[in-house]
């Protein structure tokens, strides 16, 4: 990558970065080390001439209104927060608070939901309010409606405010820190949900330098629609975010300076609270209701632990995970957990019988059960040794997982009953 200028005075100057796009050959790649070098050496003195200027116009469409699991993804996102404390929050907010003048009000829709559906009424007040506070121009023609996924349960329309007059602003005062940012963010998101979409312009540009391309993309925003709302909490190298200065083709431009980096293939990021959810959904594992729980029951039995945003298994959890696999594939297989939702959602709309569903898996599955236990291998996880020498003998404590998180044991138990408790 280069960065360039446009050679302006230092406080007035605008940079950009420009990627190597190949040489005037059209060949992409440099072979070794030896032609990197000798490239970075002839760019040095460079002159960068735009060669080409290509515009485009792109519509970007309006955002989707919450469903429980965008609704957690996005509010760790934007917010920091952790799935359980969203489904805390805005449970407190499907509850309501003493509004002074309107008594009791919930002040947003059921929260445990895979919908996308708006109410006909709930869309028709969104679209006033947006016609009276920013103008038709931000009313679409025909209304926004949205489909939502293979097999959600259409009982519960999205998460939306209950009534849109009901501003976050008017109601701060109601509402702590946490429950003003959630509502915030519902309230953004339903409106921008029914708004016009975005114009966004977009140019690529590319410069020869001394017979070397280099290749720079940005936007600019032409109409700001539903964006004037809410954006999405975005990829810091999300190529959207650039932008570029009004650049014609044969005008140079000085490098500031060039930066050479090998790139390998990196290994998958670990899953966030928000990846793993987004995962369950897509794969069609567990409910609305259940994806909370189920994170927090994996973290408190130990089988994965938080570092940072990041959820890291332990030996516990990669034990567990090779016993279930051992003695239980298809329980634990993706295909099979996802067909049991669809043939649970099959007993609830009356097309089967719940003794034949739970039948058909019971039987095989007991069986298994009783091998498992008679034949499955005893599992002993092996305890991580500390630097921390026991006050009473003198041993190393090891690590140790109780009820409330990690703490440190003196190896030599039950001669030693020492204990300690970890300081972060």
């Amino acid at each position: 990558d280069v960065l360039l200028s446009d050679g302006a005075e230092k406080n007035s100057k605008k940079t950009f970065s420009a990627s190597y796009y190949g040489d005037l050959s059209g060949k992409k790649d440099i072979d070794d080390k030896a032609s990197l070098d000798k490239i970075i050496s002839e760019l040095k003195n460079a002159t960068y001439s735009v060669e080409s200027v290509k515009k485009g116009e792109r519509e970007r469409k309006s955002y989707l209104p919450f469903t429980t699991s965008t609704l957690q993804q996005e509010a760790f996102k934007a917010l920091n927060f952790s799935i359980q404390k969203t489904m805390r929050i805005a449970q407190q907010l499907y509850e309501g608070f003493e509004i002074e003048g309107e008594g009791h009000v919930a002040l947003v829709t059921y929260i445990r939901t895979d919908s996308v559906r708006v109410a006909d009424e709930a869309q028709k007040a969104a679209r006033a309010y947006i016609g009276e506070t920013f103008g038709s121009a931000f009313v679409p023609e025909t209304p926004n409606v949205y489909r939502g996924r293979r097999n959600a349960q259409d009982a519960h329309e999205a998460i939306r405010p209950t009534d849109v007059t009901n501003d976050p602003k008017t109601l701060k005062q109601y509402l702590s820190g946490d429950q003003y940012k959630l509502y915030k963010l519902i309230y953004e998101r339903f409106l921008a949900s029914q708004m016009s979409d975005a114009v966004l312009e977009q140019t690529a540009v590319t410069f020869d330098a001394n017979g070397v391309r280099f290749k720079a993309t940005g936007s600019r925003t032409q109409f700001a629609g539903f964006s004037a709302v809410y954006t999405e909490s975005r990829d810091a190298d999300d190529e959207d975010v650039v932008q570029l200065p009004p650049i014609r083709e044969g005008e140079q431009f000085e490098k500031e300076s060039i930066d050479a980096q090998q790139k390998f293939t990196q290994a998958p990021p670990r899953y966030t609270e928000a990846t793993l959810v987004r995962t369950l959904e897509e794969k069609g594992i567990g409910r609305p209701s259940t994806y909370a729980p189920t994170i927090s029951t994996i973290v408190d039995r130990g089988y994965i632990m938080r570092e940072k945003k990041s959820l890291v298994p332990t030996e516990l959890g990669f034990a567990v995970t090779g016993l279930m696999k051992q003695s239980f594939p298809d329980v634990v297989d993706i295909a099979f957990t996802a067909n049991m939702e669809e043939e649970l959602d099959s007993i609830e709309d009356g097309s089967e019988r719940w003794q034949s569903v739970i039948g058909e898996f019971y039987t095989p599955f007991m069986k298994t059960v009783e091998e498992a236990s008679a034949n499955a291998e005893r599992i002993k996880i092996p305890d991580e040794v500390s630097d921390v020498p026991c006050e009473n003998c003198g041993a190393m404590m090891v690590y140790k997982m109780g009820r409330f998180g990690k703490f440190l044991a003196c190896p030599n138990f039950p001669t030693c009953r020492t204990t300690k408790s970890i300081i972060e």
